[in-house]
């Protein structure tokens, strides 16, 4: 158990600051500012989520006429079968379908080992909800991926060449003056993703930008700070900052999902509604702060707050960079198997 829990009294133990339940603690111009901070991130986030979020005006684009083939474009749209059939054609739904039950079933033993050596309060900490919400995206990824192998076996039989038939056929039926160009091709009608599908969408663009934020605040910020104190890692803490991003490179190595810019709005959401469960807890408890950039008593907290509320772009930005070379390269290594859309 030590190998897991460090087993050192120089381990990192939180220190407590200033009450947090007196009125003074909070009626300053720090909190002020911050508030005016996450008030800002939030309302640009709703406005983006409310103006692009979903198929909107879907309908009316589809009445206008056939030279319209921005739907699958629209970066709002998302399709029942790009949740869970791969990037490429040649690879088989099963294949993802595995990948994620055996990524939910290693970040599941994960996270109830990290409560059942450190408590419940683990829960306390950005880290802890990260984990979980990508732990809560497998389950539901591995679920919607054996209902499309379902649905493929029914369709197919289970054989890639009944599909490939399929889009040859649908290459042949195109006018002479028409080139394939992938999905946004097809004439057929494709079913929209439901609520499941749009949940698992956005579950993955959240986690990308909390993800990517999680690990570089721990490893770049966190573990200078801990070396400096002499504290020591353990396993547990070492491998939870780390095997998260792996399992969630992976999963979009292998999926066919979108990537639409708008919604950082949700990653900013996420990490906006856990500084407000922060905020909420310290005024109804004296505790000490998860991290001591939240700690509202210094006199440089707004700048805190205002440098990890910037570090969502970059953080969002490198996920999106990571989305573009893998299109880059499908394109470029596989152009007649790549069904992925940007």
């Amino acid at each position: 158990m030590d190998f897991l829990t460090g087993g050192s009294k120089n381990t990192w133990q939180p220190v407590m600051g200033p009450d947090t339940t007196t009125s003074s603690y909070w009626l300053n111009w720090r909190v002020l500012l911050c508030c005016v901070w996450l008030l800002t991130a939030m309302g640009m986030a709703s406005y983006l989520i409310t103006k692009y979020e979903g198929p909107l005006n879907r309908k009316s684009r589809n009445s206008e006429n056939d030279d319209d083939d921005d739907d699958d474009d629209y970066g709002g749209v998302l399709y029942d079968d790009e949740i869970w059939k791969p990037c490429l054609k040649g690879i088989h739904p099963a294949w993802l379908m595995i990948y994620r039950i055996f990524a939910f079933f290693v970040l599941l033993i994960l996270i109830t080992l990290n409560a059942i050596v450190d408590g419940g309060g683990i829960f306390y900490y950005y880290t802890q909800w990260t984990f979980t919400l990508i732990t809560i995206y497998f389950g539901i990824g591995s679920l919607l991926s054996i209902y499309g192998c379902y649905q493929y076996r029914n369709k197919f039989g289970g054989h890639r060449s009944g599909e490939l038939d399929e889009e040859q056929a649908e290459i042949t039926n195109l006018p002479n003056a028409a080139k394939y160009r992938g999905p946004k091709d097809h004439k057929r009608p494709r079913q929209v993703a439901g609520f499941w599908g749009y949940l698992f969408q956005i579950m993955f663009q959240m986690q990308a930008g909390a993800v990517v934020l999680t690990d570089c605040v721990f490893w770049f910020i966190m573990v200078p700070f801990l070396a400096i104190k002499d504290y020591n890692l353990n396993f547990l803490i070492i491998i939870m900052h780390s095997i998260n991003v792996v399992f969630l490179i992976g999963d979009t190595a292998l999926n066919s999902l979108r990537f639409p810019w708008f919604r950082i709005a949700y990653f900013v959401l996420w990490t906006c509604v856990y500084v407000v469960f922060q905020w909420i807890v310290h005024a109804c408890l004296a505790l000490w702060w998860p991290y001591p950039f939240l700690d509202l008593s210094s006199p440089f907290s707004p700048l805190w707050y205002l440098l990890v509320a910037l570090l969502h772009g970059p953080c969002y930005g490198i996920f999106v960079l990571v989305i573009k070379l893998k299109h880059f390269l499908l394109s470029k290594w596989f152009p007649d198997s790549n069904r992925y859309v940007l």
